[in-house]
């Protein structure tokens, strides 16, 4: 009779029954219940668990513990948090690449949930013990509007500035804890975000001092000339977590995890380095930290998110499910080859040291991973908000320096049929701007040159230079009457 399999947890880990010997499989090397918590994480997703945790946890065990445990905090998710508590906040990151590894990774030690437990996250972050916190909010998480600064309009950002005390949005939660430390005299925390935004540190320090001047002049002031929020790069593809996940630990490990998660070997991290700021010596486990992250930055929003988004809208539309699907077909794969050439490496700077042609043919490898299923809807999510940054940047780059941008154009009218089939088929359309997008496409006729004029004539979702521009209005729209064609 086969033996029953234990779940993972701390007294499992102790009594060696849910040790697995073989080498490539990596178990915390420290006394955890003697490491504090110096980190809040905010926006507990896969992400964080198979990125940012886990650099904290390779430094834990390089160091033999120390104080820089995570307290992690979801602003929803109740059933992550039970799955997580139910193991003693143990989980365990399946590394799929020509080499499979695994790690339990033991760095979180609590996890807490915004939407019921407001009162405990604010008192966490306003503990003196909490250093630095960091967030995977997504770039819809900073709430900015079209001008990248705060939105004062979002139902969230009025809830919050006139019930602070149970916040519902990111800036809201972060000064409400700030004003507590504010105004008990401890030093204040510093804010390291990490989501896919250009300058995404800064314009996190602007949304939360245009914030908090609402609450406070002094308050403003003081997170100021006190805080720190470096810009970041952060990388690593890391596919939503799925019953499959949790069978492979199964079979591969020999006991039961409710909530691991999966992604490639190639990780990243890239921080500002600024002078002063306590924080973990991430550098010894392979963060980077310079005065440059805006190269880093944009060589991988443009090349690895833009193509991850051709990917995504083209992939769709041809009836492929996942980024590996997609990229396997060879004509979409030429697209690539020639979008990244052509139009996309010549809008960028290169990192001193960083050949973008190998650095683009390294990341197009990186999607052939047969093991990652990276689901194409995922990154198709939130595209009025990741487009600009990853298509109409370069577009906009290639126009002021009279370069083409016709396959860029083609990437744009993608997205415009995938919001227009989405809604045909009566499919949720995941984006802030869900409303405005909707009911532009619910007025289209089939006349492609009126039906793209009127989308991209949505009020505030181009930046007006290319909203006045003749010739990439054109590129879109011939390019979305070439797609119609494809799809009858």
């Amino acid at each position: 009779m086969r033996q029953e399999l234990r779940q993972l947890s701390q007294t499992c880990l102790q009594s060696k029954d849910c040790v697995n010997h073989a080498s490539d499989v990596i178990y915390p090397s420290y006394q955890r219940e003697k490491v504090n918590m110096g980190i809040v994480h905010l926006g507990l997703g896969a992400f964080h668990r198979s990125h940012q945790a886990m650099y904290t946890e390779q430094l834990l065990n390089l160091q033999g513990g120390g104080d820089w445990g995570i307290c992690a905090v979801s602003f929803n998710n109740q059933r992550l948090q039970q799955q997580l508590n139910k193991q003693d906040c143990l989980y365990t990151t399946a590394i799929l690449d020509v080499k499979d590894s695994y790690q339990v990774v033991a760095a979180i030690k609590q996890v807490l949930v915004v939407r019921t437990q407001a009162a405990a996250v604010i008192e966490r972050m306003a503990d003196e013990t909490t250093k630095i916190v960091t967030l995977t909010v997504t770039e819809k998480g900073y709430c900015l509007n079209a001008e990248g600064v705060l939105d004062e309009n979002l139902p969230e950002i009025i809830s919050d500035l006139g019930a602070l005390e149970q916040p519902k949005s990111t800036i809201g939660l972060i000064v409400a804890a700030l004003r507590l430390r504010f105004e008990k005299g401890i030093q204040p925390f510093n804010v390291i975000a990490c989501d896919n935004l250009p300058e995404n540190g800064r314009k996190l320090k602007s949304a939360v001092i245009q914030f908090a001047t609402k609450i406070s002049g002094d308050l403003a002031g003081w997170i100021d000339h006190q805080i720190q929020f470096p810009n970041t790069m952060v990388d690593s593809i890391t596919p939503k977590t799925e019953s499959s996940t949790v069978e492979l630990i199964k079979n591969k490990l020999g006991y039961i995890d409710e909530a691991p998660v999966q992604r490639e070997m190639f990780s990243q991290w890239v921080i500002e380095d600024c002078p002063g700021m306590v924080r973990p010596e991430w550098e010894k486990v392979g963060v980077v930290f310079t005065d440059n992250v805006e190269s880093f930055e944009n060589a991988k929003l443009r090349i690895l998110n833009g193509l991850h988004s051709a990917l995504a809208y083209m992939g769709l539309l041809m009836g492929y499910e996942t980024v590996y699907q997609a990229v396997s077909d060879k004509n979409v794969k030429a697209f690539l080859v020639a979008l990244v050439d052509d139009e996309v490496i010549p809008t960028i700077e290169a990192p001193l040291g960083l050949d973008l042609h190998q650095y683009s043919r390294a990341i197009l490898a990186r999607f052939e991973n047969p093991k990652i299923k990276h689901l194409l809807s995922q990154i198709a999510c939130d595209g009025s908000i990741k487009i600009p940054v990853r298509t109409l940047a370069p577009i906009q780059n290639n126009i002021a320096h009279n370069r083409s941008f016709k396959m860029l154009s083609r990437v744009v009218a993608a997205w415009i049929h995938f919001i227009r089939v989405s809604v045909a088929k009566n499919q949720r359309l995941h984006d802030p701007r869900a409303t405005e997008l909707i009911d532009a496409v619910n007025k289209f006729q089939g006349n492609s040159s009126e039906d793209v004029n009127m989308f991209l004539g949505i009020n505030g979702l181009l930046p007006d230079s290319l909203r006045k521009n003749l010739s990439f209005i054109s590129h879109v729209q011939d390019a979305y009457a070439d797609i119609a064609v494809t799809l009858k």
